[in-house]
């Protein structure tokens, strides 16, 4: 099709089970499917251009249903409206692919990728006078060099990756990389797991190594691939991009993960003493996610109150609670903690300390190699 933009996706492509920012445990993804919300089908327009709906195309789980609903009842907006994607690619790909015309009005991507969406016309300039509720925003999370004046993304939330141990067969405290890869070789041997993602176990890699995440230098990638094919391959037990279910079953020794998600797989877990969080000494990749208004959108007005809607601290509070994640508001710890019912806070709001050692994650020229020695890597350890 000579009129589709040739995209090259500077990524890999994940697999289609990522769905989530947060916790998938038992029937959350059917219980998601029935909300009571407008559903938008993949590659429909249903909903969309003058139909009074509001086309929200995002991570599955990623927004509290009462927030939805409420900005709904509480602003006279239209109804929300969820379509979800597995991975930036395929959310970028599809934005390309219709050209303006894919009927969604506000889409939710990585601060990496925003870069290239803007190259590629994907999303519209913003108008901050429509959003006054910018100001609650944390100014640790604004004004990137992804998006210097945030014209075209708004923060809507923040992690990292780190791993979670079980304290009853690693009886000495684990705190940094190095031990996550020298216990991974011997008391996890065999039962531990890398997150289903190059990137993530690049960084992990990386910051253990005092290399800088970004790099493209050959010998820098050739030492990874020596190392985690010849070394770490024969130790997997498992890739996931989720690993809280296994957490909550006492399923890993050691387990890579996001913060939020192994949170809620300790919260879930009987003995919430059993496995313990770690963000690593040595630092990691932030990854935030925004909200952006797709280019083309029908309801550009509707989706500038619906950003905004968000950016009041009450609700951001809301979708702290649901998803687990900081969402980059002033004061939500502080809102978040009163009355001490926020289970495991410091798993979700990191000290200075831990701030100041993450950088955030980004698209570089090296990934597809970076893809070939994750392939490499799962294939020599029979995944």
């Amino acid at each position: 099709m000579p009129d589709v933009p040739q995209v090259r996706i500077l990524a890999p492509k994940l697999m289609s089970k990522e769905l989530s920012r947060r916790l998938f445990l038992g029937g959350s993804v059917a219980a998601g499917a029935t909300l009571a919300l407008a559903a938008c089908a993949p590659g429909s327009t249903t909903g969309g251009r003058g139909t009074g709906s509001l086309n929200l195309y995002t991570w599955g789980t990623y927004d509290d249903p009462e927030v939805l609903t409420d900005f709904t009842s509480e602003t006279g907006g239209p109804t929300v409206a969820l379509d979800s994607y597995g991975s930036n690619e395929e959310m970028i790909a599809k934005l390309a692919t219709a050209k303006g015309t894919s009927g969604y009005d506000l889409v939710v991507p990585t601060l990496g990728y925003v870069p290239q969406m803007i190259e590629l016309d994907l999303l519209e300039k913003l108008d901050h006078s429509k959003l006054p509720n910018m100001k609650n925003l944390d100014s640790n999370y604004t004004g990137t060099k992804f998006d210097e004046n945030n014209d075209y993304s708004i923060p809507k939330a923040w992690g990292s990756a780190g791993y979670a141990y079980d304290t009853t067969v690693v009886t000495t405290p684990m705190t940094t990389w190095d031990d996550f890869w020298r216990v991974a070789q011997n008391e996890a041997s065999g039962s531990f797991s890398l997150l289903d993602d190059p990137n993530e176990i690049f960084w992990a890699y990386a910051f253990w190594k005092g290399i800088d995440p970004a790099t493209n230098d050959e010998a820098d990638l050739a030492g990874f691939q020596d190392f985690i094919v010849n070394t770490m391959a024969t130790h997997i037990q498992a890739f996931e991009s989720y690993p809280s279910g296994t957490i909550t079953q006492n399923g890993r020794i050691l387990a890579h993960a996001w913060n939020g998600d192994a949170r809620q797989g300790i919260i879930e877990n009987p003995d919430q003493s059993r496995y313990v969080y770690v963000q690593p000494t040595e630092g990691g990749a932030l990854f935030q996610d925004n909200w952006s208004i797709v280019k083309g959108s029908a309801n550009v007005d509707a989706a500038h109150d619906f950003i905004n809607y968000v950016l009041d601290p009450a609700v951001s509070l809301k979708e702290c609670i649901f998803i687990g994640y900081n969402t980059c508001v002033t004061g939500i710890e502080e809102a978040a903690t009163e009355g001490g019912d926020f289970e495991f806070p410091e798993y979700v709001f990191f000290t200075e300390d831990q701030i100041k050692g993450l950088v955030f994650d980004e698209v570089v020229e090296s990934q597809e190699e970076r893809v070939s020695i994750y392939n490499e890597l799962k294939a020599s350890a029979g995944q």
